[in-house]
């Protein structure tokens, strides 16, 4: 029988038995191949949940997912292109409603019906993606032909980065700065390269994550935590930067890495780990525009397709697999930033 890993609460972990079911019209079933331990993944392991989210009930983690259409529903095929029996699809985890005030705005990330893969966030809590074998919508998944499950598996993560540009508009000759050097904010510096950024500036407090900044195309890299002042350079005249992404969710990074914008600069907020203080006297000094970036929606395809086509590789970020009998051990070491950067669990090995 198919197994599936659910989360208990902090540091309880445990495989259960799940239904192997058939896909209902416009549905598929999908042999799951591979599955990327996120930080939200991290924070249900460690804490139970974060900020205000804690789990309330037993919930299966995961939903940066890839494998191969197993089955198909009815319809498939006649309203879905592309779509077939041994396809490798990226699987999208993003299921907005459709018909909510917000969709019907456009806005499918912030449905207010969101069926989110292992979202604590509702309750009863949405069931996440760590299984043998997963029943999609036809319109979550996206063939990946040309690339590896591993590959496909990153779609999600660089869904993230791609909406989080996008918040910012235009960044064509723009000097950027990215606080928090995690697979998200490695993808956001690729993101942004490709978008046209002139100089990207990261920080962490972790040295082999800079390592892996600077492959992926920092031109600076800095250790806070050697350095803790190392940004005052760039707040001279005001600052000299003009885009923030904020990928920590520490209120440390973000203090600084406001000081280093210029006026009428941009923070794009993606790191989430609870409140923060602003220093609300630079931000409107300044005139500086703070800008939420939650999930994605629309990205995704696009994530998939700027794979294919070799315009961003994500391969470098592929640093450790396991089994997913063995997730105790992809667990400890998906939270081991000296060694690991994206750990992603095999399914069916």
């Amino acid at each position: 029988m198919p197994q599936a890993l659910f989360a208990h609460g902090p540091h309880d972990l445990r495989l259960a038995d799940v239904p192997a079911d058939a896909p209902a019209r416009g549905e598929v079933r999908i042999a799951m191949q591979r599955g990327g331990i996120c930080g939200s993944d991290l924070h249900y392991y460690n804490h139970g949940g974060f900020g205000t989210v804690r789990l309330r009930e037993p919930m299966i983690l995961g939903h940066e997912v890839s494998g191969v259409i197993d089955a198909v529903g009815e319809g498939v095929g006649e309203g879905v292109e592309g779509l077939a029996i041994g396809d490798l699809v990226a699987v999208s985890p993003s299921r907005p409603c459709r018909t909510c005030d917000q969709c019907q705005r456009g806005l499918h990330n912030q449905c207010l019906n969101m069926r989110f893969y292992g979202s604590a966030m509702p309750f009863p809590h949405i069931q996440g993606a760590f299984r043998d074998t997963l029943i999609a919508d036809a319109s979550q998944c996206v063939p990946a032909k040309g690339l590896t499950a591993a590959q496909a598996a990153m779609a999600e993560p660089l869904a993230v980065a791609l909406h989080a540009v996008g918040r910012a508009g235009d960044m064509l000759g723009k000097r950027v700065l990215v606080t928090g050097c995690g697979p998200i904010g490695i993808l956001v510096i690729l993101a942004a390269r490709r978008a046209g950024a002139a100089e990207i500036i990261a920080t962490d407090i972790a040295a082999p994550v800079l390592d892996i900044a600077r492959t992926a195309g920092a031109d600076i890299t800095l250790n806070t935590a050697d350095q803790p002042e190392a940004l005052l350079p760039y707040t001279i005249y005001k600052g000299s930067l003009d885009v923030l992404f904020e990928c920590s969710g520490a209120q440390a990074a973000l203090v600084a890495g406001i000081g280093a914008l210029r006026p009428r600069g941009q923070v794009i907020q993606l790191g989430l780990s609870g409140d923060m203080s602003l220093p609300m006297m630079q931000i409107t000094a300044k005139e500086l525009a703070i800008k939420g970036s939650f999930r994605f929606h629309e990205a995704f395809p696009l994530a998939v397709r700027m794979m294919q086509q070799g315009l961003i590789d994500v391969t470098p970020l592929l640093t450790h697999s396991y089994p997913l009998a063995d997730f105790t051990d992809a667990f400890a070491m998906a939270g081991d930033r000296s060694q690991a950067m994206k750990v992603q669990l095999v399914f069916g090995a």
